[in-house]
């Protein structure tokens, strides 16, 4: 996965601009950030870990966040992101069940009781190393679920998954390698990580991270100094910025996404209105990420997200676990056969059989 996302971009192009408090930028040109995450993986390496195992990342809206991701998954080890906000107890029970060979923490952020940690800064840069490759099922990565209909769960991620995502570049974001991408969430969400980084590198584009902590009503400025083409953020942040920003105009705009909850279609129309430029939504999930969206070609009818994705296999089940016709209410499914379909959850087959109905991922109800 992480050769495939640093693959692409020419080495002199910027990847990445995170910004600070103060106007200042950290640039990175993609040769930087490979060199940079190859020498990372070589350091964690030589603390003695070996690949297949996890580690915890404890770490903000900050370049040490992709910077561990990426090495992580470099060195064949299964990075864990998980949320910044999260008690010492909360982090403690997640770290338990995972059995982490290392936790990676940034300063303030709550660290698991009884596990090996150690911050970002101590992780030594060495000579670079080749990618650690192997099979596209096996796994890569673990995401924990928002946890908004019970206990969050550990979801299990292939390789196989940010190939997936290409589906994702026609049938929502409308992504090029000359695009600026800037993403108003937290890196530990699956939206964030993959729309806000991995999908602009294995594209050659460009991302902007705003600094930790920035007020969506300071997001329109910050996309016009940095020429942001594709802004990118959650439903309640389109809503505050709407209503608190001084000034929504950016020249450079493209277009903008959101996900994660349905969209409002008053704060729809105040965006389109201050900007001249629309905002396309997403269905998906921890599980699969997006499947369903409408596109800048395709924009989604009212009321309604979009399509599937070109490329996706998508159905409404009966109780019997077949397809419905058109118009008949049921349960919402992928196909197993999907490339971005999760392996399952962290510990709990039983869990993972549940969901699933023959050949189907059952997501939901319509």
């Amino acid at each position: 996965m992480a050769a495939y996302v640093l693959g692409t971009g020419d080495p002199g192009k910027v990847a990445l601009m995170a910004l600070r408090d103060g106007d200042q930028v950290d640039s990175y040109t993609y040769g930087a950030l490979r060199n940079q995450v190859a020498g990372l993986a070589a350091g964690l390496l030589d603390l003695g870990l070996s690949p297949g195992e996890r580690i915890l990342m404890r770490l903000g809206n900050q370049v040490a966040f992709p910077l561990t991701y990426l090495a992580s998954l470099w060195a064949g080890l299964v990075p864990v992101p998980t949320a910044a906000g999260l008690t010492v107890p909360e982090i403690t029970a997640i770290a338990d069940d995972l059995s982490p060979a290392l936790t990676i923490t940034a300063e303030g952020l709550a660290v698991p009781v009884g596990h090996r940690s150690m911050s970002f800064d101590q992780i030594p840069c060495l000579e670079p190393v080749s990618p650690d490759l192997g099979a596209p099922d096996r796994l890569a990565y673990i995401i924990f679920t928002s946890g908004t209909s019970g206990k969050s769960r550990g979801v299990l991620h292939a390789h196989r998954a940010v190939w997936a995502r290409r589906m994702m570049w026609t049938g929502w974001v409308d992504l090029t390698s000359n695009d600026v991408v800037m993403h108003a969430g937290a890196f530990n969400w699956t939206y964030t990580l993959g729309i806000g980084l991995m999908d602009p590198w294995a594209c050659g584009a460009t991302a902007v991270i705003p600094p930790d902590g920035t007020r969506p009503a300071a997001l329109p400025a910050l996309a016009r100094r940095y020429g942001a083409t594709i802004l990118a953020a959650v439903p309640g942040v389109y809503r505050q910025m709407v209503r608190d920003a001084d000034d929504m105009h950016v020249p450079s705009l493209r277009h903008a996404l959101s996900a994660g909850e349905k969209l409002p279609e008053n704060v729809r129309r105040s965006f389109a209105s201050a900007t001249g430029c629309d905002v396309h939504e997403a269905l998906g999930m921890s599980e699969c990420s997006t499947f369903i969206s409408g596109s800048p070609a395709r924009p989604a009818p009212g009321g309604s997200l979009g399509w599937p994705q070109p490329g996706r296999h998508v159905a409404v089940l009966g109780d019997n676990g077949e397809p419905l016709p058109r118009g008949a209410p049921g349960t919402l499914a992928v196909h197993q056969s999907d490339p971005g379909l999760m392996l399952g959850y962290l510990n709990a087959p039983e869990e993972t059989a549940a969901k699933l109905q023959g050949p189907w991922f059952k997501t939901g109800d319509t």
